[in-house]
């Protein structure tokens, strides 16, 4: 099985680098801000940009972290995204468990419907 490395510093040409944004696309720390580097757009809090796929995880004012059922409800969107693009491998970063406070207990069952998708990869410890 293969797992998200623990620190992306490149992407191969058909990975996309899947981080925790908040809902103003205010992109300015964390992996956020790495995403930058590889299209994110600012303004834009969530989706594909360039080599990154969004999921917002702090309100618009990035002040508070979401609920974790608004959370789900972002990443079931894009489970549904990456589902429906098999020509992409998304390489899906601990989103929540950085700025947003949020611990691997409460982020990893979000991600239970993302297991065995060949083309969406996971920390290991979502697993």
């Amino acid at each position: 099985m293969r797992y998200t490395p623990e620190n992306i510093t490149s992407l191969k040409l058909n990975e996309i680098f899947v981080f925790g944004s908040n809902e103003s696309g205010s992109h300015g720390g964390g992996a956020a801000k790495q995403a930058m580097k590889w299209g994110a757009k600012w303004g834009k809090p969530e989706g594909l940009f360039g080599k990154t796929y969004a999921i917002p995880t702090k309100t618009f004012h990035a002040g508070r972290t979401l609920s974790l059922s608004k959370i789900g409800e972002y990443v079931n969107t894009f489970i549904s995204y990456a589902t429906a693009h098999p020509e992409y491998t998304f390489l899906v970063t601990k989103i929540g468990c950085g700025l947003a406070g949020l611990t691997v207990e409460e982020v990893a069952p979000l991600f239970k419907d993302a297991i065995g998708i060949e083309n969406i990869i996971l920390p290991k410890e979502f697993h």
